[in-house]
């Protein structure tokens, strides 16, 4: 099919209209990062890493920092054990309501993330957990898990069992199977999932903000500085790590995962 030139050229400028939109705010964050005026202004005043220092000392942003990382961490293991092992029981086994669980499963990363944090927060009310950072990572891991199943489930599907079949014929347990079998399959998938289960979890402000309690992550921190104007040079900075944080893991999935098409998003 032969496109006109005329085709070529709308569809480059709307191609372009639709990067300048998505990633131009962006773009202005990382340029004001650097700006050495106390306030977003266009265009910049000059060029500093005065704002990289104030936000090195300040120890509320550097709580929250490691305070998102941890979470981000702890929910990434968690889905990586609960997502590998449902994606080995969807795929490997039969058994009464098998698509329902992979629905429900899947489910999670399709609510609405307030509708979610509204959940979790009743139910943490209810059985008497206290909210804080255990919440943080119980909530963060139950959209995580979607991500890490999603990559591992792609994988197994693609690949026979008759490898794992084989094993066992041989004599070797389920353990043995699964590390010399089934695991080197799934390396690269669980890799993926688990950098974007991280990514999604490090910068996720919604579900957090219902199951917090008083605990500070850096998402947070952001969205309750930003409305001070003394802090806002600091918060530019912030956001830029954070976009840093979100970016290369995504990237670095998507390169793992280019030639199997194995990698996830949320909706």
């Amino acid at each position: 099919m032969t496109i006109g030139r005329g085709t070529r050229l709308a569809l480059t400028v709307a191609a372009a209209a639709i990067l300048a939109f998505v990633y131009l705010p962006i773009a202005l964050i990382v340029v004001y990062a650097f700006n050495s005026g106390t306030t977003p202004s266009w265009p910049p005043v000059g060029f500093t890493l005065h704002w990289f220092e104030e936000a090195i000392r300040n120890t509320g942003l550097q709580q929250a920092f490691l305070t998102s990382m941890a979470a981000a961490l702890a929910a990434t293991i968690i889905a990586l054990v609960l997502g590998t092992l449902a994606s080995l029981a969807v795929s490997r086994y039969r058994f009464f309501g098998r698509d329902a669980i992979s629905l429900i499963v899947i489910f999670p990363i399709a609510l609405p993330g307030i509708v979610t944090g509204m959940a979790l927060s009743s139910t943490f009310s209810q059985v008497g957990i206290p909210l804080g950072f255990l919440t943080i990572i119980i909530g963060h891991a139950t959209f995580c898990i979607v991500l890490v199943y999603n990559n591992a489930i792609a994988r197994l599907r693609q690949t026979s069992a008759t490898f794992e079949e084989a094993s066992a014929d041989l004599g070797a347990d389920s353990w043995t199977t699964f590390r010399y079998i089934t695991f080197p399959n799934l390396r690269s998938a669980l890799l993926a999932g688990a950098l974007l289960a991280f990514a999604l979890s490090f910068d996720e402000v919604i579900v957090t903000i219902f199951t917090a309690g008083g605990v500070k992550t850096l998402p947070i921190w952001i969205f309750q500085s930003f409305r001070l104007a003394n802090q806002v040079p600091v918060v530019n900075v912030a956001g830029l790590f954070a976009i840093l944080l979100s970016v290369i893991p995504v990237y670095v999935a998507t390169r793992i995962t280019s030639s199997t098409g194995v990698a996830g998003s949320r909706v």
